[in-house]
């Protein structure tokens, strides 16, 4: 009776439209108390689930990310994209997804790419004549490798729930986020041959070299990240400390873009970003403890051993769970909730953890494009001033190259553990 109460609580808030953070906050509440626990668990449970060290990277690298991004790097890097592959039928498109992949590097939040690519490609590749609805689905698709290439705020949380290198994590997920925007390209070039969009003029060489020694600095915050964990000179949270030091002396010092008057603003919007998360991870923490105590997630593993113990037909069966919940539940909660079930799970049937946590982040950041709870999907539409089901018509085939990447990466381990194994030995 009092796990029907939690989960009745539950699904009734998601259904009327509260927020997924208030949501499992109220439905953990309702069932303490049906429980008769004493209420005193929930602060409790709250602090011990953000009490994490690691997630210190979330305020940081969101900070770094809105600072860089408020010190004119969107510009130059649409900039470098356009100079690479503007040139080819449509260029735009493609452009878009390249400066996804490059801008992914930095911010580490798909939503961030979304509203930040978003805000400058698809008034501009409506002006150049392209669909309204591709400009839109093709920046909501790209914006989901953001969270695949290293740094990814998804990556950080699942470090913290189960234990795994997030340095690891962060480097498992270079491979896959490439093969990702490399399929997208793919994709937005045959659609744009097929619907014949526009071209731009190629503006030779000499463009490609200024666009990126324009582009340099904010590139090179990648390379910080990715060698500062590599090496073992810096934890994922010192990186994200110097992090922000870089994004602030490029900002003010090489690009001249970033007003000192503004960062008071800055962060404090990346303190609000950062507590949205947090708070979020604490009330997520709350209602996992309340699983595990019922549990769930024993109960979860016995169901689908029951089905089949072939690997491979779990890693099918987990799929499709998360691909459902992904339509549904906003990806930090369904993370939290059930991460570590289904990693209990898999490492039954012999699924690396590494493996295992790379495909899953990549299953979850394909929910944010789909219906009805995809963010990215809301924050272009809104962009593009299109109703919603117009974007998701035109967004399928972007689906479905995903939907092919993912299974790739989900039976092919080496896809996600090679480059790990390379280079933490």
């Amino acid at each position: 009776m009092n796990l029907a109460i939690l989960i009745g609580v539950f699904v009734g808030g998601l259904v009327i439209g509260l927020p997924v953070a208030v949501t499992l906050g109220v439905s953990s509440f309702c069932y303490l108390l049906a429980a008769g626990i004493p209420l005193v668990v929930m602060p409790q449970k709250m602090y011990a689930g953000i009490d994490v060290f690691v997630l210190l990277c979330i305020p940081g690298f969101i900070l770094a990310g809105n600072l860089m991004n408020n010190g004119g790097i969107t510009e130059r890097i649409i900039r470098f994209a356009n100079g690479l592959v503007g040139w080819v039928r449509g260029g735009l498109g493609l452009t878009n997804v390249a400066a996804s992949m490059l801008f992914g590097g930095i911010s580490g939040t798909a939503v961030a790419d979304a509203a930040s690519i978003g805000g400058v490609m698809i008034p501009g590749m409506k002006k150049a004549g392209y669909p309204a609805d591709f400009s839109a689905a093709v920046t909501a698709a790209s914006s989901t490798v953001g969270p695949i290439i290293p740094p990814s705020v998804p990556m950080i949380i699942v470090g913290a729930l189960s234990g795994i290198s997030v340095g690891q994590m962060f480097i498992a997920g270079a491979i896959p986020g490439i093969l990702l925007g490399v399929a997208m390209l793919i994709t937005t070039y045959l659609i744009a041959t097929k619907k014949k969009f526009p071209r731009q003029k190629w503006e030779g060489f000499r463009e490609v070299g200024r666009s990126f020694l324009s582009a340099f600095w904010a590139l090179a915050m990648s390379a910080l990240i990715i060698v500062g964990m590599i090496s073992g000179l810096m934890t994922p949270t010192e990186t994200a400390v110097i992090a922000c030091i870089y994004a602030v002396i490029v900002g003010t010092v090489f690009y001249r873009e970033l007003p000192l008057k503004l960062i008071p603003k800055i962060l404090v919007d990346s303190a609000v970003s950062s507590a949205a998360i947090l708070v979020l991870v604490g009330f997520a923490n709350v209602f996992g403890w309340i699983l595990v105590s019922e549990q769930i997630p024993q109960t979860i593993a016995k169901a689908v051993l029951a089905i089949t113990d072939n690997k491979y037909m779990v890693i099918l069966l987990i799929n499709l769970l998360l691909l459902f919940v992904g339509m549904f539940m906003e990806t930090i909660a369904a993370l939290i909730i059930l991460f570590v079930p289904l990693l209990t799970l898999a490492q039954g049937v012999g699924i690396d953890p590494l493996h295992f946590a790379t495909f899953a982040v990549l299953n979850l950041m394909i929910g944010l494009t789909t219906p009805p709870v995809g963010v990215c999907l809301f924050v272009c539409a809104n962009i593009a001033e299109l109703p919603l089901s117009t974007v998701i018509k035109a967004i399928m085939p972007f689906l479905i190259t995903n939907i092919i990447v993912l299974l790739l990466v989900s039976y092919v381990p080496a896809i996600a553990t090679w480059l790990p194994s390379v280079l933490f030995g």
